[in-house]
């Protein structure tokens, strides 16, 4: 099992009044870390997996420790819980080596921009995603029951 890594700079602005980074902006760092995964690495040169569009259905974010401002990037590893027809569960850690600030879940649904509607998973994408695909564990690093 692959995990997909994005290094993702901390802006200055990401501070909150209380001098960590603010809670909503860990939201735009896992949409950074997910469009890189799913856009970027999408398989095939000209290849239009993913391209057509995806809503996210579902968020869950455990906020582990406050991460304040600093110069060097915080790694943001995902990796794919489950896939499912027509969703599939996008699992992260915000870390450093020696530390986890965030742990977190997405349920991603394809869409189809021009029907307006939901799609199912393609071939071409589900053989994509296998390779990043790891049901042995959590989120929170702990083995499935």
């Amino acid at each position: 099992m692959a995990r997909h890594i994005y290094s993702c700079p901390l802006r200055w602005s990401d501070m909150d009044a209380f001098g960590h980074v603010n809670n909503v902006v860990f939201l735009r760092y896992l949409e950074e870390a997910r469009i890189d995964f799913m856009f970027r690495l999408a398989p095939g040169n000209g290849s239009t997996s993913f391209q057509g569009g995806s809503v996210v259905a579902r968020h869950e974010i455990d906020y582990v420790r406050p991460l304040v401002h600093r110069h060097e990037p915080v790694t943001i590893e995902s990796w794919v819980k489950k896939i499912g027809a027509a969703s599939l569960v996008i699992a992260y850690e915000i870390k450093d080596p020696e530390q986890v600030y965030v742990r977190a879940e997405t349920v991603v649904v394809p869409f189809d921009l021009e029907a307006q509607r939901p799609r199912r998973i393609t071939e071409e994408e589900r053989t994509f995603l296998q390779e990043y695909v790891d049901d042995s564990a959590s989120s929170d690093g702990r083995a499935a029951a």
